[in-house]
């Protein structure tokens, strides 16, 4: 592995960085950490703890770019952020770990834009993956999944990611890096080759077993930590067969496999895709994911299973409490029709919300999915609904509310889910007694283009809730709207002489805030936004190199 380090400067920094240094000095000592994609297991989306970004002062006025961070590649992946990183001779700092499609992994303060380290995870004599044929990964494929960090307390951090390589002779690659977050110095004799057979007739089968060819996948899905493991899960270059649904599991210190589960064994497709979401968790390490169109088998077992374990198109559970197994499942009574008709679930990502009691008192435990049939569904975790030919068994469904389709996944805040479906506004639903109001409260007064967005949530507890989305365009636009009205309050568009604008749109970026900073991923880098300097509305810096 080739490590290219560059020390954080210690003379003279521009008049900018400096006056953002002074105006951020306090948040140094904040706790705040953003380990995971969509801030928690249960990919909510919402930071509940910022306390700098209001609605009186998010406005073209007082708010807007205060920099950008130069990379050499696409940014895919959601920047994370590590508060009060002690760096060897460079002092604390709080860092934005930054992954690109480059193979590349870089870790800058947070606050200024200084570079303090850039790993390379590719290994001598390789170049990052070509697009396989495919153009929904492009140019090159390297680190596209967001990667997670664990932090147990008084620990630094150790950023664990999934890089796609390949050799001058054709080889591919794909390998488990964990890094330490101080150096970007590889750990526990990493990386680790990623490889893996499971029981099966399906596609790519031979001697009873589906095997995992590292070149027919992409690591999309953003990396989940539950307790002493991080879990990987796969999708295919487009629809290029042969491939089938894998799920996996690492241990955390010595980097071993040590559980896997394939969900079209003796299939084809049913991947995890997802658009860039994560497979989410709950607090028993329960994991839920929305699988995309591949073979489902409508021959059921006594417990309303499918006979030869294909779950393509389905809203699946997995406990993981002896290894990956599925624990139980929805799938619409069209499922297979849909599967067919591309019109699959996994298009976009699952959410987990917080448990829910209706007008009788009884507690709900929820979670929400929607793909590209612009049905919103609602399943109870505790029993999913299975499969029925005839109609749907489902907790809730708002069937047509989500025009355009799902390439993305939705954020809650305060009773409210905020969904961003492909050409549409982002729309605001309501649960009343745990359930939807058929209708949304709110919508966004503009659409967003393919694939809609995924909003990020920022709010002082339950003041000051502030949606932010981005949408895809030929510059990226990033906007901010009231949580309750979802009135706009800025956009990156609004300020004269192209002022707040910062890069090309990145089709599945999330906005991170923490802070009272915003940060937005580029095919270029990572556009950051904030406070203006007191007595300035025009700045526009490069701090890093």
């Amino acid at each position: 592995m080739q490590v290219l380090k560059v020390s954080v400067p210690r003379l003279v920094f521009t008049a900018f960085l400096l006056a953002c240094f002074l105006l951020n000095s306090a948040s140094r000592a904040s706790s705040q950490n953003v380990l995971t994609y969509h801030y928690n297991n249960a990919r909510t989306g919402l930071n509940a703890a910022e306390t700098t970004l209001t609605l009186d002062n998010v406005n073209s006025t007082t708010f807007g770019k205060l920099f950008t961070l130069r990379v050499d590649g696409k940014v895919d992946a959601q920047p994370l952020y590590l508060s009060a990183v002690p760096i060897p001779n460079h002092g604390t700092h709080n860092l934005l770990i930054v992954a690109t499609e480059h193979d590349s992994v870089y870790a800058f303060d947070a606050d200024t834009g200084a570079q303090i380290w850039h790993t390379s995870a590719l290994q001598t004599g390789e170049t990052p993956s070509d697009d396989r044929g495919c153009l929904q990964i492009s140019p090159e494929i390297g680190i596209t999944s967001t990667p997670v960090i664990s932090r147990p307390e008084g620990s630094n951090g150790v950023i664990y990611a999934v890089a796609m390589s390949k050799d001058s002779s054709g080889n591919y690659y794909q390998r488990l890096h964990a890094l330490d977050a101080t150096s970007g110095d590889e750990l526990y004799n990493g990386p680790v080759d990623i490889a893996a057979e499971f029981p099966g007739s399906g596609d790519d089968s031979s001697g009873g077993f589906v095997v995992f060819d590292p070149a027919q996948y992409a690591e999309r899905a953003s990396l989940l930590l539950i307790d002493n493991l991080v879990y990987l899960a796969w999708t295919s270059h487009c629809d290029i067969r042969p491939y089938t649904g894998w799920i996996m599991g690492y241990n955390l210190t010595t980097l071993a496999q040590e559980t896997v589960l394939n969900v079209t064994p003796n299939g084809q497709q049913g991947s995890i895709w997802g658009s860039g979401t994560g497979l989410a968790a709950d607090n028993s390490g329960n994991i839920f994911f929305l699988d995309a169109n591949g073979i489902f088998d409508t021959t059921m077992n006594s417990g309303g299973f499918p006979d030869s374990g294909d779950y393509g198109n389905a809203f699946i559970k997995l406990t993981t409490a002896k290894g990956l197994a599925v624990a139980d499942y929805f799938e619409m009574y069209n499922g297979p029709t849909e599967s067919d008709d591309d019109l699959d679930f996994g298009s976009g990502g699952a959410i987990l919300l917080p448990d829910m009691q209706d007008a009788s008192g009884t507690t709900w435990q929820l979670a929400a999915g929607a793909g590209k049939d612009t049905n919103l569904y609602l399943v109870n975790r505790n029993s999913m609904g299975k499969y029925n030919s005839a109609s749907n068994n489902i907790y809730q469904e708002l069937s047509g509310v989500l025009p355009g389709g799902m390439w993305s996944m939705p954020a809650f805040f305060n009773g409210r889910l905020y969904y961003g479906p492909t050409g549409q506004p982002i729309s605001a639903f309501q649960f009343k007694d745990a359930l939807l109001l058929a209708a949304p409260v709110a919508k966004t007064n503009n659409s967003f283009r393919y694939p809609g967005a995924t909003p990020s949530i920022s709010s002082n507890q339950s003041e000051n809730g502030i949606v932010w989305a981005v949408d895809n365009y030929t510059y990226a636009i990033l906007y901010a709207y009231n949580a309750i009205t979802l009135q706009p309050l800025y956009n990156s568009d609004q300020a004269a002489n192209e002022r707040d604008r910062f890069g090309a749109g990145n089709k599945f970026i999330t906005p991170l805030i923490i802070n009272g900073k915003v940060y937005v991923g580029t095919t270029t880098g990572v556009g950051v936004f904030g406070l203006l300097p007191t007595g300035s509305n025009s700045r526009s810096s490069q701090p890093s190199q």
